[in-house]
């Protein structure tokens, strides 16, 4: 599998790069034209932000981070449900995400949340509906997890760190994991019964 044969795929994993060029000259005050402002949004009518949040992001190792893991997802995605429906997946699952924070602090304008994270959880959850018995890795931890526990632990560490103080937006990672869900089962309702033939053989 070779990343230029998964088209949109190379073009987010490019675009998602460029922010790395923003920060490390230093483009503050796009970065913040850029990410999403709930207050803009609603009050400035600066939809465009709704997009352009996906791409950009708070620091390096963000960035690095969510590069890496579109890298491991995104291409195989791409060409098990064709390009035109992972474009829509990857970009709705980042306005999805994005929708409990818009709503919530729509009257803050000191409120920002970027970053591609809402985005890459819709489409990894989306690959785990198509490849069940996958196992996904966690950075420094050598033991493959199942990818259906992996989705599970995922979603309450979600829920729970969403209770606590953070700079990180969990709320946005668990809104893109679960519309991951819904648009794969809605567009792809065979992935439904890949992943029910799985729970039979397991059960």
């Amino acid at each position: 599998m070779r990343i230029v044969d998964s088209p949109f795929s190379l073009l987010f994993l490019l675009l998602i790069a460029l922010s790395g060029i923003l920060l490390l000259f230093k483009f503050e005050i796009l970065l913040g034209k850029l990410s999403l402002n709930p207050y803009s949004v609603v009050h400035r009518k600066r939809y465009y932000q709704l997009f352009t949040s996906i791409f950009v992001h708070y620091d390096l190792i963000h960035l690095l981070f969510n590069l890496l893991t579109f890298y491991f997802f995104a291409p195989q995605l791409e060409l098990t449900i064709g390009s035109i429906p992972f474009a829509l997946l990857f970009l709705t699952s980042g306005i999805v995400a994005s929708l409990p924070s818009l709503i919530k602090y729509r009257h803050n304008p000191y409120y920002y949340s970027l970053g591609a994270s809402g985005a890459i959880s819709g489409v990894i959850f989306s690959y785990i509906m198509f490849y069940p018995t996958s196992r996904i890795y966690i950075f420094f931890f050598p033991l493959g997890i199942p990818s259906p526990l992996f989705a599970l632990l995922y979603l309450f560490y979600c829920i729970y760190a969403s209770k606590k103080e953070s700079n990180i937006n969990h709320e946005a990672h668990f809104w893109g994991a679960v519309w991951g869900l819904i648009f794969t089962i809605l567009f792809f309702p065979d992935s439904l019964l890949i992943f029910l033939d799985w729970i039979k053989r397991i059960l």
